[in-house]
């Protein structure tokens, strides 16, 4: 299948774009050993590190996250693909301190793989690592078990909110307990309208009637709730967000984070449409949306739809979102 994108050998694909990319922000990232992108000045070996892994083919994410404030380094596998043990415990082994390492993970089945390789690769060389499993994705229903629900958009903020402990200089048992603390409490559906293709092979990954939609796509075009037809901003607006709501246990006075993630091919038009009914139904519920972010953050290529991410804040969860942070794709100052 012939594809309209401006690359060169598909095979250099994530070789490539990590080159492009630590290159546009030289004073923020640099790259190692070909994929593993790290912050351009280390922080201090007195400070928990954090470390991520995940496939490339998702920009910004997740090596847009990778600096002061935020991730320490983030280890990227080839397009849509975990990369492998060996790179990710060469990853560990460069942050390795007597303070220890957070080592947060996507519940993905390729990276739970590659993660728990290295988790015991780092356990036999003494390393001081703890593993956090996202897995908010409410699909498959709130209550289903923690293993069966993927982890979406969720790690980004889930990486601020533990970025912003470790550079207040708490210890690994509290930048766990703080991330794992807003971890049980975010939740995440994803909605597809029309599929991405893959770059290096022109192949869709699912496919969907032009006048169908599914709300509950993964990130990779998982099987979600079931296709139906188009649904207007403002009933798909309601029809996510109040899922969302009940998920978290957020009722009136509590104040939630929202963050509407764009796939790739959504406008932001589009996307404060959307914004705008949530705006109206947290004011009607007397729910506070005291921080959200709407834009592209975590994609699929050219896929068409969003992912809509809600997480019940307490105040010190809210201290750590609104916490310095210079990572290319999330500053705070």
């Amino acid at each position: 299948m012939t594809m309209k994108k401006f690359i060169n050998d598909p095979d250099n694909l994530t070789t490539e774009l990590l080159e492009g990319y630590c290159a546009a922000f030289p004073d923020r990232v640099k790259l190692v050993s070909e994929k593993i992108v790290l912050r351009a000045e280390p922080k201090d070996n007195s400070k928990v590190a954090l470390v991520t892994l995940g496939g490339a083919g998702h920009e910004p994410a997740l090596s847009g996250f990778v600096g002061p404030g935020m991730l320490d380094a983030s280890v990227v596998g080839d397009i849509f693909a975990a990369p492998g043990p060996p790179k990710v415990i060469e990853a560990l082994r460069l942050h390795h301190r007597d303070v220890g390492v957070l080592f947060v993970v996507l519940n993905h089945a390729g990276d739970i793989l590659s993660a728990k390789a290295a988790m015991q690769m780092a356990e036999k060389e003494g390393l001081n690592v703890r593993m956090l499993i996202t897995h908010e994705d409410i699909a498959p229903g709130a209550d289903a078990p923690a293993e069966d629900r993927r982890g979406l958009v969720g790690c980004l903020p889930l990486y601020k909110v533990a970025g912003a402990a470790a550079e207040a200089g708490k210890t690994l048992d509290e930048v766990y307990d703080i991330a794992n603390r807003f971890n049980e409490n975010m939740a995440t559906l994803a909605v597809a309208l029309k599929p991405a293709t893959h770059p290096q092979s022109g192949q869709e990954i699912f496919t969907l009637a032009d006048d169908e939609m599914e709300i509950g796509m993964g990130q990779h075009g998982e099987a979600g709730t079931g296709h139906s037809k188009m649904l207007s901003a403002d009933e798909t607006a309601e029809k996510m967000f109040t899922q969302l709501l009940a998920a978290v246990n957020a009722g009136s006075d509590d104040q939630i984070l929202v963050i509407l993630n764009g796939a790739g091919a959504t406008t932001q038009m589009e996307l404060f449409i959307v914004f705008r009914k949530l705006k109206q139904l947290a004011v009607e519920k007397r729910i506070n949306i005291v921080h959200a972010k709407v834009g592209e953050y975590l994609t699929v290529q050219e896929m068409a739809g969003f992912q809509m991410f809600v997480a019940k804040l307490d105040d010190e969860l809210l201290q750590m979102l609104k916490a310095p942070s210079k990572a290319p794709y999330w500053v705070v100052t």
